[in-house]
């Protein structure tokens, strides 16, 4: 078709001139005044150390401003609806288009929420079935699990019935009085067993299996009522009652530590007995497409459900059923094809989840966007990272504007354009060290540049083992009754791609094992008052210190307790309700965001008030406290690549990987014998891995076990042992496909593993 003679050549337009986003004066968190220029419609990946400021320029400035901007654009009503976002410490942002931000956050944990529902697979199949599927039982809110009209009536469309384990509230050998209740918080003299004891429905004083029928009904389930406490009225309710009431109405992730444990105890859910675990109605379940129901077709893996839908043939839903082919080949290529739809989105590794959304976005038809990507190789085999970068230029491709903060060579590679920031962590990052092409960047000098080539060896010899950890007839999820022995006093690496049994076999078996800590990356609970020095333990000795430097109680020198601003109760912000706006957090005037009192902040120890020490960075602090207690403390943290966090910093605020790395370094402390480690390497630049490899042989050293799940090859290449499975994921996988020394599988194995590693290691192919 010949041009369009009214539409203008291409440059014609000012509009046309607008091909870099501009920042200038970048401040946010470590940033120093940075200045940058960034190709629209390219492939630009930054890189540099973890804590250089990376996240900071991308996600903080670029990303936070351009959503901050689209969200002024609605009305204040709808904001009021809205997250508040300030805006960032910048000078100046140009040019930008709308972000799209895909992180590695967990999915929502609702328990109606599935890889189906999430990414619109399931909407598309209901519409396929209520179209085709006979017996016609009606619209497609008949097959949905989420409306009254199709959900199972017995488990309300869950798929699984919560029974309560009365055992794990009661001791029946046991009185009132001697401390039947072992339920938190209901010990004897506490205000709920007063209200139990006092109520008159059963003696406190009779052990609980010589209760009668009645006393049992009133002890457990009776409803609320009104008993008289001495002089005042309280509200009685049953054991049962009030935990259906409290505890289990409540997110369980939102419960404190000792209470979900306790919870995941007394309540048992079991597959509900109406619908089989399948969520729907009898009549949905027997509406039927080529002898298959939308259950059956859920609880496939999506590389055999796409390959049952190209057997359906029917030009009422042919556009239909060629989008959700599609979006089920993206699944597929993406390295998620193991996956069902019936599988509960917050049961998705961070990784997953990351490519799950980015799945929804292939499709669409937005061009000239911005998406943000955080790690998109993250669980990802290095057999899996080719087609990870064949989507991230698809979308450039497109004509959209890609950024991502990577580690991996293997994405830097494909680059239009590279952001080399550092050259330190902290206040010691922070600068563009290089902008440029990836050949620039290799003869840039800068740390990055010098380790884009850098290759762990193999090991000369490798440590030999003490004993064994025997695994037997393991067959969790797709696992197909593997037995396997784990050597002890070596470091052991477990390999295969996504999907094939890794986490199933050592979270869902070794794990269990007496003497054994695992350090992840999920979520640390707690609430915006919580930082590494509270969760190490390390806020107690610097309490202590500044206590004893000045005659004055610790209590002073902690920002939820005495010491605190009584202004902003020790946050260092005013969270202010602007009625139909939306909230904001601005730093308190009063202390000025030190969180503290003048009085507190007048004492000192070595000429530094105590918000000056939280302000430290680890790294500052453990030169600021050359002994005892807190230099051991904040050793493991910088032994663990920490130093570059600060003492105060937001909990909340952490990565996956920094995550992980702070529960390793408070693990370090415990006489443990057998350390596990998900993807250590997340978050790690390439010359810190080399530091992470020290650390784990200083384990092994010291007489302990590690076993360590991962892909990266340097991790692989380092180790005394490899476990390998595969040789797929899902139900391709759960076999053990190698077991044996690294030299032994660059010689002769020939699984995904072996074929790669051989090539990282420069081994030569079979």
């Amino acid at each position: 078709m010949p041009a369009d003679p009214s539409i203008p050549a291409p440059s014609a337009l000012p509009a046309d001139h607008h091909t870099v986003i501009q920042v200038r004066g970048a401040r946010e968190n470590n940033l120093r005044g940075v200045d940058v220029d960034l190709p629209k419609r390219r492939l630009s990946v930054f890189t540099g150390v973890s804590g250089s400021g990376k996240s900071s320029l991308v996600f903080g400035t670029i990303a936070a401003e351009s959503q901050r901007l689209i969200n002024e654009t609605y009305t204040a009503f709808v904001q009021s609806f809205m997250p508040s976002l300030g805006r960032p410490e910048v000078d100046g942002l140009h040019n930008l288009s709308a972000a799209i931000v895909v992180d590695q956050e967990r999915m929502g944990a609702n328990s109606r929420s599935t890889v189906g529902t999430a990414t619109d697979a399931y909407s598309m199949l209901r519409i396929v079935f209520s179209r085709l599927g006979t017996p016609y039982i009606g619209t497609s809110g008949a097959f949905s699990f989420n409306v009254p009209e199709g959900m199972c009536s017995r488990c309300e469309g869950l798929g699984e019935v919560a029974d309560i384990d009365v055992d794990q509230l009661v001791d029946r050998d046991k009185s009132l009085n001697e401390g039947a209740i072992t339920i938190p918080g209901h010990a004897v003299d506490s205000w709920p067993w007063s209200i139990l004891v006092a109520s008159g429905f059963y003696d406190p004083g009779t052990k609980l299996r010589d209760f009668t029928e009645r006393e049992w009904a009133d002890l457990l389930h009776k409803e609320a009522v009104k008993v008289k406490v001495g002089t005042n009225n309280f509200t009685y309710e049953g054991l049962v009652t009030r935990l259906r009431r409290t505890w289990l109405a409540k997110d369980r992730d939102g419960l404190q530590p000792h209470i979900r444990a306790f919870v995941d105890r007394a309540v048992v859910f079991t597959r509900c007995p109406e619908c089989e675990g399948t969520r729907l109605t009898r009549a949905a379940l027997s509406s039927r497409i080529n002898g298959v129901n939308i259950a059956e077709c859920s609880a496939m893996q999506i590389n055999e459900l796409a390959d049952f839908l190209r057997g359906i043939e029917d030009a009422s839903v042919a556009p239909l059923l060629t989008s959700l082919r599609h979006l089920l080949d993206s699944l597929v290529d993406i390295g998620l094809g193991y996956l069902s739809l019936d599988r509960p989105s917050g049961t998705l590794s961070g990784g997953e989840a990351q490519r799950v959304k980015m799945v929804r976005h292939l499709g669409s038809s937005l061009t000239d966007v911005t998406y943000v990507f955080d790690e998109p190789t993250v669980g990802l085999h290095p057999h899996d990272i080719q087609r990870m970068n064949e989507l991230l230029l698809l979308l450039r491709d497109k004509g959209n504007t890609v950024l991502v903060v990577e580690h991996k060579p293997e994405v830097i590679a494909i680059a239009d354009h590279v952001v080399d920031l550092g050259p330190g962590a902290g206040e010691a990052g922070g600068e563009i060290c290089y902008t440029g092409d990836v050949a620039g960047l290799r003869a840039s000098g800068t740390l990055t540049g010098r380790h884009l080539e850098h290759r762990a060896t193999l090991r000369e010899t490798v440590r030999a083992p003490r004993g064994h950890l025997t695994i037997k007839g393991a067959d969790r999820h797709n696992l197909k009754d593997v037995s396997v022995d784990v050597p002890t006093g070596v470091l052991t690496v477990v390999t295969g791609v996504a999907g094939s049994g890794k986490s199933s076999l050592i979270h869902g078996y070794l794990a269990r094992q007496e003497g054994v800590v695992v350090a992840d990356q999920s979520p640390i609970r707690g609430s915006r008052r919580s930082n590494p020095a509270t969760y190490t333990g390390l806020l107690n000795p610097i309490r202590t210190a500044f206590a004893k430097a000045n005659g004055v109680k610790a209590a002073l020198f902690s920002a939820n307790s005495e010491g605190a601003c009584p202004h902003c109760n020790g946050l260092g912000l005013v969270y202010t309700d602007l009625a139909m706006m939306a909230g904001v957090a601005s730093v308190c005037e009063e202390c000025e965001g030190k969180r503290f009192t003048p009085e507190v902040l007048t004492y000192t120890l070595r000429g530094k008030n105590i918000s000056e020490v939280l302000g430290m960075s680890i790294a500052e602090a453990h030169d600021f406290f050359p002994s005892g207690q807190a230099h051991t403390i904040l050793g493991r943290l910088t032994d663990v690549g920490l130093g570059y966090l600060r003492l105060g910093q937001p909990l909340n605020t952490l990565s996956g990987g920094e995550r992980q790395r702070i529960k390793l370094a408070i693990h370090m402390a415990e006489k443990s014998s057998t350390y596990i480690l998900d993807e250590p390497t997340t978050g790690l630049h390439m010359a810190d891995v080399d530091k992470l490899l020290a650390l784990l042989d200083r384990l092994v050293d010291e007489g302990n076990t590690v076993v360590v799940i991962e892909h990266h090859q340097a991790v692989m290449a380092h180790a005394d042992w490899l476990i390998d499975l595969g040789p797929g994921g899902g139900h391709d996988g759960g076999e053990i496909v190698f077991t044996g020394t690294p030299a032994e599988l660059v010689a002769s194995a020939d699984t995904l593993t072996a074929r790669h590693l051989r090539e990282y290691v420069g081994g030569a192919a079979r």
